[in-house]
């Protein structure tokens, strides 16, 4: 046996063609090692020898095969101790080994795998949120993790705190109940149609969930005009009769209410021929339009009840003996009326029966147009039984209108026949204050809140006005020694199902006059007083006027009833024949001397310095104005003719009064030229100016007060043509002449002061004290008879002031032609001359002196 150390310490063995006996063991060695020399998991070496693949080893006491070398696996773990390194495990495989760390380490460098050059080491796995919602603690190899509420550890999850499913206990939110799980905790509701004992609080064993009661939701959850029923967890709505559903198949509710049935629009002809269908809220009404009347009254019967003719139905009435058919069928209507109590009637079917009861009785807007055949017509006196009755039909017609509220409403009615007006409140108002109701124009104010207090928290009031009815209630009715006159509406005040009317505060009627009141009247509030059925009268007791004007009175009452506004008037004194003789006398004579005077101005040879205009054109208007003083009570009854009249008169007396102040203003002013002592060379003012402002500011004054208030001309309560106290259109002429009085006294105060100073300066003599004297007569009379005799007017009880005024008011021109004619010595000579006939143009012109004397100046200054 020939035996070989192969490198690398392996032996090679290469069988012989003959078998040898091996005791020992040998090997031969070969020249050449191929691939297939040395046997499977085998190799050739570089020089020749035979070698395990990397991986692999020859077994202990393995000798080699002829066709194996006999390479088994190394097992390199148990081979060689610490191969991977502390905290990892080796694990042998063919041919190799792995490295894998413990749980809770990792190799050193984590890109590679763990070996003994690559340890592992101690992995923080707090870094990987490994435990989820919970706390995580890291040790040494490992880590320990604490959940949150509502989660629980779990190993074998990822991560390791999981949620809870507490819904699974189907009893966590108690009855009625909705579980939802929601990561960590969970939620309750209740299901629908339940709610939380404590709507604060989520459900639970404690806050179990119980039934809602929909139906009593604020606001109604059915929406309005529905009843609701509730079930358990759940409701129904029903709509009310008459009502419907927009959408059929969707429950009620406000986004889909009941709304009402137009049984009129779906059904016409409902209620017959000649009818009127109102419909209303849930249902419908049938009433008749006005001149036809219910054939079973006021109460309908639909398909039954047909109108007929006020004049029909009343000629089939059989009244009892002694009562007219008229007062038969009020009375019958009465007593519907007191059987009726508790039923409603709707608006139409009220005014129906105001319309045909005030027909029935004569009175109102149709009884023109009416062919009903009355047993007797209303007398001037009245009818204060019929009246009565229409008053207690009119109770119980609103009282029928009446239903109960919760809140506040107010109804209104308006037709030729009736104006009404009711309001009612509900236990739910408050702080509502004063009420205000309104009816043709009369107010009342009344504090229903207070009353509904009293009420159990409700109440009503109607105010109402019948057209006619004072025709009933006459002014005649009021006793009184005084002329009396109806001076408004008939109004009632009705409070209606109350138990308890009694005013906690007066009420105030606000009533318009219907025509303007006179100054010497005195206005009165009424009341209706029915002691007995045939004693009845207007009375004043628990009534008081609180404030009145030519327009309206405010009357506070302290009970409601029917009212109205009498007008008391004193008999008016009989006339004086001697004041009128005196007074058309007295003006005609007036006139007589307007006229002297004015011919004397136009035809008398004046000195041409001298300016009469002013004085001219102040007598012309005092002799126009006094001439139409004569007749303004002539035309009252002819609107255009007094209303022309009334402005004329405005614009002559104005225009008297400015041409007044004008002349004043001319003597002024020579006054003020007489205080250089010269000779005057031309009067006053240039005539154009003159007619400018004379004219013209009446003008203005007359067309600014005519575009204003154009009715304030014409025929007044006094029965002259004259100007309205109406809007104190008055003022329209007082004004100005307060003004220009007040003018003309600061010029007479100016012209007394310039006179003395002239005078003083002046050589004294008898001759210019005399002129003074007769030129501060002219200046004072002229100022008094003009301008200060009206005053007198204020003091017409006495009959010596009458005459006194009527004297100095109309001899106004005697005056003027005395003063500037007879008082003045150039006219007086004129005078002589035309009266002797001896009057020449040759001495004309030495009867007009060039260089008149300071009397005669001062007298042309009055020009």
């Amino acid at each position: 046996m020939s035996m070989t150390i192969c490198p690398e310490g392996f032996y090679i063995y290469k069988p012989t063609a003959k078998p040898v006996t091996i005791i020992a063991g040998y090997a031969t060695y070969h020249s050449k090692c191929m691939s297939d020399s040395c046997g499977p998991l085998a190799e050739c070496t570089d020089t020749g020898g035979c070698v395990c693949v990397a991986g692999y080893e020859i077994p202990p006491g393995h000798l080699p095969t002829p066709d194996s070398y006999g390479c088994a696996d190394s097992d390199e773990c148990l081979k060689t101790s610490g191969t991977c390194g502390s905290y990892s495990n080796c694990t042998n495989t063919i041919g190799a080994y792995t490295c894998t760390c413990w749980v809770g380490y990792i190799a050193t460098n984590r890109t590679s795998p763990a070996s003994g050059t690559n340890p592992c080491t101690d992995y923080d796995e707090c870094c990987d949120e490994i435990c989820g919602p919970g706390t995580c603690t890291n040790n040494v190899g490992s880590y320990a993790c604490e959940c949150h509420d509502g989660y629980e550890l779990v190993t074998e999850a990822t991560p390791d705190c999981q949620d809870i499913d507490e819904c699974l206990n189907i009893t966590i939110c108690g009855p009625d109940s909705i579980c939802t799980n929601i990561p960590g905790a969970y939620t309750c509701k209740c299901r629908v149609g339940y709610a939380p004992t404590d709507p604060a609080a989520e459900p639970s064993l404690t806050n179990i969930c119980i039934d809602i009661v929909e139906c009593a939701k604020v606001p109604p959850i059915c929406g309005p005009y529905s009843n609701c029923t509730n079930s358990i967890g759940s409701y129904f709505c029903h709509c009310f009769h008459g009502f419907r559903l927009n959408k059929q198949a969707v429950i009620a509710s406000y986004n889909n209410p009941c709304t009402d049935i137009d049984e009129c629009y779906e059904n016409p002809g409902i209620c017959g021929k000649d009818t009127v269908c109102t419909n209303v809220l849930g249902t419908f009404y049938c009433s008749c339009p006005d001149g036809l009347f219910p054939s079973t009254g006021i109460v309908w019967t639909v398909g039954f009840t047909y109108c007929q003719t006020i004049e029909s139905f009343v000629e089939e009435i059989k009244p009892p003996e002694g009562q007219t058919k008229e007062r038969a069928f009020l009375g019958n209507m009465d007593d519907q009326l007191k059987e009726h109590v508790g039923g409603f009637l709707p608006p139409a079917t009220v005014t129906n029966s105001f319309a045909a009861s005030m027909e029935v009785s004569g009175v109102g807007p149709r009884v023109k147009s009416s062919r009903l055949r009355r047993s007797s017509t209303v007398s001037s006196t009245g009818d204060g039984k019929t009246g009565s009755v229409i008053l207690g039909i009119s109770d119980r017609l609103v009282a029928a209108m009446v239903q109960p509220v919760v809140n506040q409403t107010k109804t209104n009615v308006k037709t030729e026949t009736v104006e009404l007006s009711l309001e009612s409140i509900g236990p739910e108002v408050h702080d509502v204050g004063i009420s205000s109701l309104s009816a043709n124009n009369n107010t009342m104010e009344i504090n229903l809140e207070d009353l509904a207090n009293n009420n159990n928290g409700s109440a009503s009031v109607a105010f109402i006005t019948l057209n006619g009815m004072e025709s009933l209630l006459s002014h005649q009715y009021f006793k009184t020694e005084n002329q009396t006159e109806m001076y408004s509406d008939v109004m009632t005040a009705i409070l209606t199902s109350m138990n308890n009317t009694n005013l906690t505060e007066p009420v105030n009627f606000t009533i318009q006059h219907k025509k303007t009141a006179p100054e010497n009247g005195l206005m009165t509030c009424v009341y209706w007083e029915e002691k007995t059925e045939d004693t009845m009268s207007w009375s004043v007791e628990g009534c008081w006027v609180a404030y009145t004007n030519e327009n309206y009175t405010v009357c506070s009452c302290s009970h409601l009833s029917t009212f109205a506004l009498i007008m008391q008037i004193e008999d008016p004194a009989p006339p004086n024949p001697f004041l009128e003789w005196l007074n058309r006398i007295c003006v005609i004579v007036g006139l007589l001397f307007f006229g002297l005077a004015i011919f004397t101005f136009l035809l008398c040879s004046w000195n041409p310095k001298i300016n009469n205009t002013a004085r001219l054109n102040l007598c012309i208007c005092l002799f126009f104005s006094h001439l139409l003083l004569l007749w303004n009570d002539k035309y009252t009854d002819e609107e255009l003719a007094c209303t022309v009249m009334a402005g004329l008169l405005h614009f002559l007396i104005v225009a008297g009064f400015v041409w007044m102040l004008l002349e004043a203003l001319q003597l002024h002013l020579l006054v003020r030229r007489l205080t250089k002592v010269q000779v005057i060379q031309r009067d006053g003012l240039p005539k154009l100016i003159l007619f400018v402002i004379g004219y013209g500011v009446p003008f203005v004054i007359v067309g600014v007060s005519a575009v204003i208030y154009s009715d304030g001309y014409g025929a007044t309560a006094a029965e002259v043509c004259w100007l309205s106290r109406t809007r104190n259109f008055n003022w329209a002429l007082t004004g100005p002449v307060i003004f220009i009085l007040a003018l003309n006294w600061i010029l007479f105060l100016a012209t007394l002061w310039s006179l003395r100073a002239t005078l003083v300066n002046m050589k004294s003599g008898v001759s210019q004290s005399k002129d003074t004297t007769l030129i501060l007569f002219k200046i004072v009379a002229q100022f008094v008879i003009l301008g200060c005799t009206w005053i007198l007017g204020l003091y017409q009880s006495n009959l010596f002031f009458q005459v006194l005024f009527i004297i100095l008011n109309s001899q106004q021109g005697t005056f003027l032609f005395v003063v500037h004619c007879l008082l003045n010595k150039e006219v007086r000579d004129e005078y002589i001359k035309w009266l002797t006939c001896s009057f020449n143009k040759e001495k004309q012109g030495g009867s007009v002196r060039d260089a008149p004397s300071v009397s005669e100046d001062f007298d042309k200054a009055e020009g």
